[in-house]
């Protein structure tokens, strides 16, 4: 990593405080028993080793329960690693959230975001444009108005916005954001800080509906979109970041903010910074927003290019999370092997993966071989479609290229193919029109990390990181264990 000076970030007061008597939880999707004494699941996937006591407290949490008394300290353990989520609602009100919308110049919007959070202490921040038809706008509304004078990017814009806000939780809103009841999102965002150790949240950022095949494409392929489940936000994982296009953020965590030297990426940056600092961010699902497609081709295009140059320059903040690929290296082995026509090997790496997790697990866990044959066989598995989606979005070119080789064709033509139509695993058949849209999104993205690699002479992000497996288990009981999957069970970043 370079010398790169990040803005600050707050740290939270404590990391491990228990939950009180009375706290309602229950468990993430992603959590489920292996055997009787080990839990999988969380963010990023590990195992647990429960105990008597805390696994009947576990199993009371499934379809949801109450923190009873000498259970705080499991509780808040499980929340921060993944395995439960809180159930609470909020004792929500306008005063408590301050409303930051940030845009360039008049939008058509504007006005419908003014009107539907026309309750909360509302700032406009105009980046630079010339004329004064927003500040009339704004304080036609009752918003208090400030503009840069010189466009500052983004992150600028809502560093500013943020400065004058005095609410304890501040709802950063980008102007062409449509947003269909605004107290409800707020109320709902705002119930994740219940969790004193929740610093940001964010609502899912799909795009909007429209007739052009463009528009269409962008609804369903957003690149703001993170899916339909929610979850704690960790690098390196399928939940990575969540977009500032619309954020809510601790007002005490907020530190220095975002990165002014960031135009793209901001959002990652920050987001990361969070979480190195020990807050939790969430992602909600469960609220949705809508963000159009860019009104041109060119600039549908230089947006996509735009998040692949943004690479580069956070990879001298954050180093190999950028990474364009991540896997173990029996995963490596096991899918090299298998693309270049070599079978038994690739079982064999397969056979030896399995050996290595039983060898590290206790001797006294019952049903080991079990555990490891489902953990590694669930891994590799789960890697190809990520892998083969992340090696096409960044060298796609590259692989390109291997079709015109007899003894490379056959590879780069199923690498082209399965990481291509990666994209649909969760979204459904492609209409016709989404592929050219799907090829292009792709090529604008290598070319940004390409450009932005070659702008910042550094190849961080453009070389893989292969990690070799851990199995590291603590000595107490219900403590938690990261025998990490391959990594298939974690994901990239969108820049």
């Amino acid at each position: 990593m370079s010398s790169v000076t990040e803005p600050t970030v707050s740290i939270p007061a404590s990391v491990s405080e228990p939950f009180p008597v009375g706290t309602s939880v229950t468990w993430d999707p992603s959590t489920h028993f292996l055997s009787d004494e080990l839990l999988g699941g969380g963010t990023p996937w590990r195992l647990l080793r429960l105990n008597g006591a805390s696994r009947r407290a576990v199993e009371r949490w499934r379809d949801g329960g109450v923190v009873a008394q000498g259970e705080g300290v499991l509780a808040r353990r499980l929340v921060r690693q993944g395995f439960l989520q809180l159930r609470v609602m909020s004792s929500f009100t306008a005063d408590d959230v301050g409303v930051v919308i940030v845009t360039r110049g008049a939008h058509e919007n504007l006005a419908t975001l003014l009107r539907q959070f026309q309750d909360f202490d509302l700032v406009v921040v105009d980046d630079g444009s010339p004329n004064q038809d927003v500040a009339d706008l704004a304080r036609r509304h009752g918003a208090r108005f400030i503009r840069h004078e010189t466009n500052r990017g983004p992150a600028a814009a809502r560093n500013t916005g943020a400065t004058v806000q005095r609410q304890p939780y501040l709802l950063f809103v980008d102007v062409d954001v449509q947003v269909s009841d605004a107290r409800w999102l707020a109320s709902h965002l705002r119930a994740a800080f219940e969790d004193p150790l929740v610093a940001a949240a964010a609502p899912r950022v799909q795009g909007s509906p429209g007739t052009s095949p463009r528009e269409s494409f962008e609804q369903n392929h957003s690149p703001l979109d993170l899916g339909e489940e929610s979850g704690l936000v960790v690098p390196l994982t399928v939940r990575s970041y969540v977009p500032s296009a619309t954020l809510m953020v601790r007002a005490s965590a907020f530190g220095a903010g975002f990165d002014e030297d960031l135009r793209t990426g901001e959002d990652v940056d920050f987001v990361w910074r969070l979480h190195d600092a020990g807050w939790l961010v969430r992602y909600d699902a469960t609220q949705v927003v809508h963000h159009p497609a860019r009104t041109t081709t060119r600039g549908w295009w230089a947006q996509r290019y735009g998040y692949g140059l943004s690479a580069a320059a956070l990879a001298e903040r954050h180093g190999s999370r950028l990474a364009p690929v991540r896997l173990d290296a029996w995963t490596l082995v096991v899918w090299t092997s298998l693309l270049s026509g070599r079978p038994r090997l690739a079982l064999g790496a397969l056979g030896a993966a399995r050996s290595h997790f039983t060898a590290q697990l206790p001797s006294d866990v019952a049903n080991g071989r079990h555990v490891a044959n489902v953990v590694v066989n669930r891994g590799v598995l789960t890697a190809a479609l990520p892998l083969a989606r992340s090696i096409v979005r960044t060298f796609g070119p590259i692989v390109l290229m291997g079709v015109a080789f007899r003894r490379t064709r056959r590879a780069a033509i199923l690498l082209l193919v399965v990481g291509s139509a990666a994209r649909w695993r969760t979204r459904g058949l492609p209409r016709p029109t989404d592929i050219p849209y799907a090829v292009a999104d792709d090529a604008a993205y290598a070319a940004g990390v390409w450009h932005g690699a070659l702008q910042h002479r550094s190849v961080t992000a453009l070389t893989p990181h292969v990690t070799v497996p851990k199995f590291a288990w603590g000595r107490r009981r219900a403590t938690t264990t990261k025998p990490r999957p391959p990594e298939g069970e974690r994901g990239s970043t969108r820049t």
